[in-house]
């Protein structure tokens, strides 16, 4: 699986964008959010720009999904898990506001925002909020400590807790008393919620 595409920006427009790395050149789906911070890159001749991965491989096609940052991948990660919530419908929502507005509209149980997206129905928004809820808490807590690395080490973390069968109230707890602590490694937030669980 691919982290991340680092080369010379080759092609850009609102919903994709060409990465040349060493001559082979990388066509990935991108939001608007993304297409906004790659604009100024069109405008520096050589720069390199860095576009983290999200591979989606399907009978028919294999498609790439390209973020200026990891939180907004991370972001459309979680969507994708929710289910009915297709890459397509998480590029859509991604597009409409950012990872923090999202995480906002979520952890306020606005669903009438994230419904604001295009193709997005009562239901589903309903269903993105309701089942998200409890893993942007924890994500959250990372966001007000102010380090985009730890918020996705969080979120790792969370899910990791959650499949060795604790409960989700508590995983939050843990994670608000060990995780502030901004450069922790998954692993070292896992130890510490061990100790605390």
């Amino acid at each position: 699986m691919y982290n991340y595409f680092e080369g010379r920006l080759d092609e850009l427009n609102p919903t994709y964008a060409v990465v040349d790395c060493g001559g082979v050149g990388y066509l990935m789906d991108i939001t608007l959010t993304t297409y906004e911070k790659l604009k100024d890159h069109t405008r520096r001749e050589g720069e390199k720009v860095r576009l983290y991965v999200h591979e989606s491989i399907r009978e028919d096609a294999h498609l790439l999904f390209g973020f200026y940052e990891q939180s907004e991948r991370e972001m459309f990660r979680l969507l994708v898990g929710v289910n009915g919530v297709g890459p397509a419908s998480a590029r859509m929502i991604l597009s409409s506001m950012n990872p923090s507005e999202l995480q906002q509209a979520i952890a306020n149980q606005d669903a009438k925002l994230v419904q604001r997206a295009k193709g997005i129905g009562t239901k589903t928004a309903q269903r993105i909020v309701l089942e998200l809820q409890d893993k942007i808490d924890a994500a959250a807590v990372a966001v007000s400590a102010g380090a985009a690395a730890t918020n996705m080490n969080l979120t790792e973390a969370a899910t990791a807790l959650e499949m060795l069968g604790f409960p989700k109230p508590n995983i939050a707890k843990a994670l608000q008393k060990v995780g502030n602590e901004p450069g922790l490694s998954t692993e070292e937030i896992i130890k510490r919620a061990l100790k605390v669980l």
